[in-house]
């Protein structure tokens, strides 16, 4: 029997065939010196790799080493390997397949099979790759929330119904999310990572308890924790914030099914039960759904079907570096509410649901017209859920339209009033949403309407654009923003 070499994000039982399967695991420490991860995804992903190790037992052989090939060099038998989840791990599999006997497994772990994704986009000539296409096309074929032919409840989609402003409370009111328990393996992590501090190794973020699942056990558990206590609740204030309320209704599952440790259908699965049992209204099991096999196996796909070119894409020939306060998490590097709220939130706990990240972080970088392959390694490296795979569609294609439309046909820019009608951050702001000049000025909403004027020949074709390039042109103090604003004309 071959010896099953597993990477880090392939820690679930779906990544063996045959449970006593001898495995191999390498703890790579080079990865650790070559970038700054923050404290807390570094000390998730060695947790994980470890506990799975202690897991299997006598059947892993477990290897520290400063890279993969140093660890691969020991190991003197057959191996075989599921397709990694990055084109640089990739390619290694692909190289040490021209060198030594690796058999090449298909990729695990998504809904829908890389196959079946490259025959949906060819059928369509590789244009009009719309996630709600695909995300039909996904519950048909799976049967996922399907009355025969027909979706549940008449309707493909309930967006409609989960776009409300948060309530005028502190937070809904929920449970705390049922966080693990750590134990010896989280605490050697924590000594070998203050180690790795002392021989120089930098890390972004503070250390803190860990919030994610990093065994079966724990990540069932969460699974289980999300569907009896915030599943509920989930869709109606999906896309709204509240400072007070980190988590608000939102899964936390999204490191442990990118560990390996859930598989999407399991989770669609537990969802769709409370919808039949009563659990559950149908907006939010709807929208939780199209997260998972919708969104999460789009962006799987097109990874690899947009090509390893994808991540170096600039249509709006972003340049500006990110700056230093950005890049390492320090909220006192700005005075608006809401950005230094989210920055907390990743320094803290390396997390932030889907609207900080998309309209306040992402967003503000958008406006700033930041880098967006510099974004696409800020995100990867300060998240606990972020991998290559994750964040070069995510912030090439969708936060950062650097790809021109291919993902998303309009940016996703948004001033202050969107912030100001979605969150709570804006009341006790310094900077009033409504004012683009002055003390006061908002850097979202002055920031929105100087991304409209340098990028105003691109959009103008834009017919999703067109109605807030003709705003533009309205407004009378048009060049007293862009005096105020030198450096984003």
């Amino acid at each position: 029997m071959r010896r099953r070499w597993l990477f880090g994000d392939q820690l679930g039982p779906a990544f063996l065939d045959d449970p006593a399967q001898p495995v191999l695991m390498i703890e790579a420490h080079g990865v650790l010196r070559r970038r700054a991860f923050h404290r807390q995804k570094a000390h998730l992903v060695l947790s994980a790799l470890r506990h799975r190790a202690a897991e299997l037992g006598d059947q892993a052989l477990y290897l520290v080493t400063d890279t993969y090939r140093e660890g691969l060099a020991q190991v003197d038998e057959p191996l075989d390997v599921v397709q990694p989840t990055s084109w640089a791990a990739l390619h290694l599999v692909d190289r040490l397949a021209e060198e030594r006997d690796v058999l090449r497994l298909p990729a695990r772990g998504y809904a829908t099979s890389r196959a079946d994704f490259t025959a949906w986009a060819d059928a369509r000539q590789g244009r009009r790759l719309l996630m709600e296409d695909f995300y039909r096309d996904s519950r048909m074929r799976l049967d996922v929330l399907m009355e025969g032919r027909d979706p549940v409840g008449g309707r493909w989609n309930f967006d409609a119904d989960n776009r409300e402003p948060p309530p005028r409370t502190p937070t809904l009111g929920l449970p705390e999310p049922s966080w693990p328990v750590e134990d010896e393996i989280d605490a050697q992590v924590r000594e070998d990572l203050d180690r790795l501090e002392r021989e120089g190794v930098r890390f972004v973020g503070q250390d803190g308890p860990r919030r994610f699942a990093v065994t079966r056990a724990e990540a069932l558990n969460a699974l289980d924790d999300f569907v009896q206590n915030r599943l509920a609740t989930f869709g109606r204030y999906e896309d709204a914030i509240l400072a007070g309320d980190r988590w608000m209704s939102h899964s936390m599952l999204s490191a442990p099914v990118n560990l390996g440790l859930l598989d999407p259908l399991e989770e669609v699965d537990a969802a769709v039960e409370a919808y039949r049992s009563g659990e559950a209204p149908i907006n939010a099991v709807e929208g939780f759904v199209r997260q998972v096999i919708g969104w999460r196996d789009y962006i799987w796909h097109l990874y690899w079907y947009l090509g390893e070119d994808y991540r170096d894409r600039n249509a709006l020939g972003a340049e500006r570096d990110v700056p230093a306060w950005f890049v390492d998490l320090d909220p006192a590097g700005t005075e608006a509410a809401c950005l230094s709220s989210a920055l907390t939130g990743v320094r803290e706990d390396a997390w932030a649901h889907h609207i900080p990240r998309l309209m306040v972080l992402s967003n503000y970088a958008l406006l700033q017209g930041w880098s967006p392959q510099q974004m696409t390694d800020w995100f990867h490296r300060s998240f606990v859920d972020g991998y290559d795979w994750v964040m070069v569609p995510n912030v090439i294609g969708m936060s950062q339209h650097a790809d021109g439309g291919v993902l998303a046909t309009k940016p996703y820019a948004g001033g202050g009033n969107y912030i100001n009608k979605m969150s709570d951050h804006c009341r006790d702001c310094v900077y009033d949403p409504r004012q683009r000049l002055g003390e006061k000025a908002c850097p979202f909403t002055a920031g929105y309407w100087m991304f409209l004027h340098r990028n105003r020949e691109l959009f103008a074709r834009n017919h999703r654009m067109m109605r807030s390039i003709s705003s533009l042109d309205r407004l009378a103090d048009l060049d007293a923003l862009v005096a105020e604003n030198p450096d984003l004309a």
